[in-house]
């Protein structure tokens, strides 16, 4: 009999012969523990009457089942396994349906799967995205969906971990019928009983070989996917174990195929990428939680505006845009105007030209794009995005002017990678409205928005910051008033870091290697190149004055931009770029550069391993994450670990810099930073933080329980 507990997620009723089985488990009927041992006992159930004809097995809400329990993960495994619920809804003598509305993800997927007939709503998503969580499909996915779909549609679906909606679902062969509707019950029972009537036999898909009958074929194509994955996956692990089960379900017998396919399941659970991964997905999620939203509701905003058009501007537009608002661009001349809109328009042409969008599309988008150079005709928008010059009298000029129109109660937010954002504030009437929005460029791509929320902004603007966010789909992280913000701040220390190695023995072609090779997409200079490297030098000169004397400083970069090489945009930097090549060829020249500020320094180089470069990368990434943790301008290390994964580039599988400190150990840590000291005691000084939670033998990740549980 089923326990309490699961007859309350998995309800039972039967209708006209059919045992309709509706997991409600809300919000996405999760299969925990209750919901598999609710769907065995509806399974035994089913075999056990003679009265039931067939079974049609639902979702309630919003979701057929939005996948596995992820709660669960690292945790005992309670009875049932989902293969062995699979298999005992699959080896039914009565058919089994499953009708499809909204998400069926990951095991939930595979739960359709092992039933004898699919039928999607117009609202089914389809998909299995456990690669997203450094896994794969463990209960049967692996085996069954590329017997229906084909090796080349199965294993990409499996490999990106995108969705499939109903229609492409029916295309690829995963589903068998498309109902109208929005009621899964009524839509089921109408095919259900069609498929009585026309006596329709039990279907297992484990009895036939399906779209892997030509094996030839079936090796050939994913030898292709392997290739390719090779390269793309670029050490990720789970990736080519999904390769490798996708190859078993073609050689060996359905049992063996499973068999193997749990083995390799059970592989990634233990492996740190999975933690990681699973790491950085619950960290996305508790990013939102902050303060200021208990306290107060966000602002109504329905309009917005946008001051400034050049890429920053033009960027935070299209997001907005894409968002479904209308937007006002403030520029200070027709011509600048003219500028903003056109860069505008490229990023829809472009995606015009990809086939992405109609040009009906764009003239609806457009439609709700202004342009203007006065300032009054801003006096009615809830929201105002400056995006202007990085400089601070600038930034406070356009404030002291929105002062003067914006209505009572807009929000007004500086986009600023570094400045104080009091000062700006303090240039206002208003500092309770006045806060920052740091996007990222292209704005209109990276995930990333830094909220940063100056001394005197009130609950309520920053509670419509993150309202902000969620309506243009980026990860907000909420962040305090320092040098940098979270981001920026460290990612000054670890280049200096990086400019240490290259002055002392590194080229930096190798710590872009190493750097790559640990999973970033790019190394340092190479993001220097890209974003260019006046940038960089603009801010080391604005700093001048205020470094400390004894501190040591590296030149080379400043002699490179002497020479004009600023990156991409001029042909060479640390890199040169033939041609407007967008990958870099090293530079003997850079090489020479380098061996002379050496010398002139009295260095004598030395040589360093990848794994060194490392050690000195990341020990400076962590320490500096850990002094922005306890002076609170994060609020807990898991924020430290989202941006860096949406906004810098840091690999996803290794769950953030403090997720990544925490998996290697505090006290190794630690350890590398003391030794480091020896050579640098005043760059290398270790974070009180760090010291306190390596002597009370705790981690990172104890102060996002503290917090979670505050």
């Amino acid at each position: 009999m089923a326990s309490e507990a699961s007859a309350s997620v998995v309800q039972l009723q039967t209708q006209d012969g059919v045992l309709v089985v509706t997991i409600a488990n809300p919000p996405v009927n999760a299969l925990g523990a209750a919901v598999r041992q609710g769907l065995l006992a509806a399974m035994q159930e089913a075999e056990s009457r003679a009265d039931v004809q067939a079974v049609l097995i639902v979702g309630a809400g919003k979701a057929f089942i939005g996948g596995a329990d992820i709660r669960e993960f690292g945790k005992p495994r309670v009875p049932p396994s989902l293969p062995e619920v699979c298999e005992r809804i699959e080896s039914s003598a009565k058919i089994v349906i499953a009708a499809i509305h909204g998400a069926a993800l990951g095991g939930g997927l595979e739960v359709a799967l092992s039933a004898h007939y699919r039928l999607a709503l117009p609202a089914a998503l389809l998909g299995l995205p456990e690669v997203n969580l450094g896994l794969l499909p463990g209960s049967g996915g692996t085996q069954r969906a590329p017997r229906l779909m084909g090796v080349k549609a199965a294993t990409e679906m499996m490999l990106s971990g995108k969705h499939l909606s109903a229609k492409a679902a029916l295309a690829a062969g995963l589903v068998d019928q498309l109902a109208e509707g929005t009621d899964p019950v009524a839509a089921g029972l109408a095919y259900t009983k069609q498929l009585l009537a026309s006596q329709a036999p039990t279907r297992p898909i484990s009895a036939s070989a399906g779209r892997l009958a030509d094996k030839a074929a079936a090796h050939a194509g994913l030898e292709a996917l392997r290739a390719a994955t090779t390269k793309s996956a670029r050490g990720l692990f789970s990736p080519m174990k999904i390769i490798d089960c996708v190859n078993a379900a073609i050689d060996l017998p359905f049992d063996q195929g499973m068999a193997f396919e749990r083995e390799q399941f059970l592989a990634c659970v233990d492996s740190p990428q999975r933690a990681g991964l699973v790491h950085a997905f619950f960290a996305e999620r508790e990013v939102v939680k902050i303060p200021e939203a208990k306290a107060a509701a966000p602002r109504a905003f329905a309009s917005i505006a946008v001051i400034g058009g050049g890429t920053m501007g033009a960027g935070i537009t299209v997001s907005v845009l894409d968002a479904g608002l209308p937007v006002t661009m403030i520029e200070r001349d027709a011509e600048s105007i003219a500028r903003g809109r056109a860069h505008v328009e490229k990023v829809y042409d472009g995606l015009i030209a990809k086939g992405r969008l109609s040009a009906e599309a764009k003239a609806a988008i457009m439609a709700r794009y202004t342009g203007s150079i006065h300032y009054d005709d801003i006096a009615g928008a809830d929201l105002v995005i400056e995006a202007v010059f990085e400089d601070l009298e600038v930034k406070k000029a356009v404030f002291k002017e929105l002062d003067r129109v914006c209505k009572p109660g807009a929000v007004v937010a500086t986009n600023t990678s570094y400045l104080d954002i009091d000062a700006i504030a303090a240039a206002t009437s208003r500092p309770q409205d006045v806060i920052g929005l740091h996007f990222f460029s292209p704005a209109n791509i990276m995930k990333l928005l830094e909220i940063v929320v100056p001394s005197q902004v009130s609950a309520d603007v920053v509670a419509t910051a993150f309202e902000l966010a969620k309506k243009l789909k980026k990860v907000p992280v909420r962040a305090g008033v320092c040098d940098g913000f979270i981001g920026n701040r460290i990612l000054a220390v670890y280049k200096q870091a990086a400019d240490y190695l290259m002055e002392d023995g590194a080229s930096p072609y190798e710590i872009d290697a190493a750097v790559r090779d640990f999973g970033f997409a790019m190394g340092p200079f190479q993001v220097t190149d890209l974003a260019g490297g006046d940038i960089g030098w603009a801010t080391r000169k604005r700093r001048a004055a205020t470094r400390d004397p004894q501190a040591r400083y590296v030149e080379i970069a400043d002699r490179i931009c002497e020479n004009g090489w600023f990156g991409q945009k001029t042909g060479r930097g640390f890199y040169l770029y033939p041609q407007g090549a967008r990958i870099g060829q090293p530079d003997p020249e850079v090489l020479a550069i380098v061996d002379a500020e050496r010398a002139k320094k009295g260095v004598t180089p030395r040589a360093f391993s990848g794994e060194e470069i490392m050690r000195r990368y990341m020990a400076a990434m962590v320490n500096e994450g850990a002094k922005v943790v306890e002076e609170g301008i994060a609020l807990r290390p898991l924020d430290v670990d989202v941006t860096f994964i949406s906004g810098y580039g840091f690999p996803r599988f290794r769950g953030g810099p403090m997720k990544y400190a925490d998996m290697v150990g505090l006290p190794k840590i630690l350890a590398d930073i003391q030794e480091f000291a020896k050579e640098d005691a005043l760059f290398w000084k270790p974070a009180p933080l760090l010291q306190k939670l390596v002597a009370e033998g705790r981690n990172f990740d104890s102060l996002n329980q503290a917090s979670a549980q505050a």
